[in-house]
């Protein structure tokens, strides 16, 4: 990238607007090259997508599947993510697609989801956690959890610990976290993870795209040499079913600046299938570049939070954790 294209960029970055809406994204396509991501060939590589029955995990599935994949998406709704399933057959023109039901914030239904896919699949190339969930009110999950933080973090958890063998075994594997703008404005709060007081769906849905973050800086230290390389992005301000359900106000005010769920999976995508991302590990990424995981001071984490988050999941994970794993690299975070 040219001096010029980096300060236009940083410009952009600087601000909301100018960086997470079809603004930022449009621009920076014309900053600089970017590769062709349909002429990458995923062909022979199987990709597991959870939340891929709409928005953005649809949207990269059907990219994907176009680059020639053997795409997987995981659904909570059977008949949804069939419907889902034969939409991207039927817009990517191919059909190599399968389906998982799981609902990602029950553990019993991750370990029976790995265990399922350990049996029916011979390799994974990368494992998208993309699964969410924004709610107006507090609400538990089966096991008694907070259900944005059992959905996109302590699910998301398990699963990747249980799937690490595949993705080992298949060597140069990749996972992709997808988390959320919205978390620079919040910090890694360990002790209240699961927000029982002062509910704010909005808030409890930033605390656990942060940990998530945090999760991915984690996996990327302890498992520095594995042969698979863990990144988190933020897609940016997209239109999706999920805006439309949870954020309707929002969605009405910037509906012409948000991107389209492709925009916002643009980079879903490309760390799935470029070359670059799989030169570092742990990082953070929006529009295809590394970004910083912090705006503010205040959302920087204490002494020893990602240590004590990473604890907290292996408490709670359980028996979804591969067996005899160990505590490999610990950081001193």
């Amino acid at each position: 990238m040219t001096f010029g294209a980096r300060l236009v960029d940083g410009l952009l970055e600087a601000t909301v607007v100018g960086s997470f809406t079809k603004i930022g994204i449009e621009v920076r396509r014309r900053l600089e090259h970017w590769e062709d991501l349909d002429q990458v060939s995923m062909a022979g590589k199987v990709v597991l997508i959870t939340g891929a029955s709409s928005g953005l995990g649809m949207a990269a599935a059907r990219r994907l599947a176009r680059m020639g994949a053997s795409v997987r998406i995981v659904g909570r709704d059977p008949a949804k993510t069939v419907a889902a399933r034969d939409a991207i057959a039927s817009e990517s023109g191919h059909d190599d697609v399968g389906v998982y039901v799981a609902d990602l914030s029950s553990l019993d239904d991750v370990r029976s989801l790995v265990a399922e896919v350990l049996d029916r699949e011979d390799r994974l190339d990368v494992l998208v956690n993309n699964a969410g969930a924004l709610l107006a009110e507090r609400r538990e999950s089966v096991d008694g959890h907070e259900m944005s933080f059992a959905t996109m973090v302590l699910g998301p958890f398990a699963l990747t610990e249980g799937l690490l063998p595949l993705l080992e075994r298949t060597g140069g594997a990749r996972v992709v976290n997808v988390s959320s703008g919205g978390m620079y404005t919040q910090r890694l709060v360990v002790d209240d993870l699961e927000s029982r007081t002062g509910y704010r769906g909005s808030v409890a849905y930033a605390r656990a795209k942060r940990a998530l973050v945090v999760l991915t800086g984690e996996w990327g230290q302890r498992h520095a040499g594995s042969g698979v390389v863990f990144h988190a992005m933020h897609p940016g301000l997209a239109a999706t079913p999920g805006v439309h359900a949870s954020l309707p106000t929002f969605e009405r005010v910037l509906g012409p600046l948000l991107r389209s769920p492709d925009q916002g999976a643009d980079t879903i995508v490309w760390l799935a299938a470029a070359e670059e991302p799989t030169r570092s590990n742990g990082k953070f990424w929006h529009d295809r570049r590394p970004r910083g995981t912090h705006r503010l001071p205040t959302t920087r984490e204490q002494p020893g939070e990602r240590r004590r988050l990473w604890d907290l999941l292996v408490e709670q994970a359980g028996p979804s954790r591969r067996a005899g794993v160990d505590e490999p690299r610990p950081s001193a975070g």
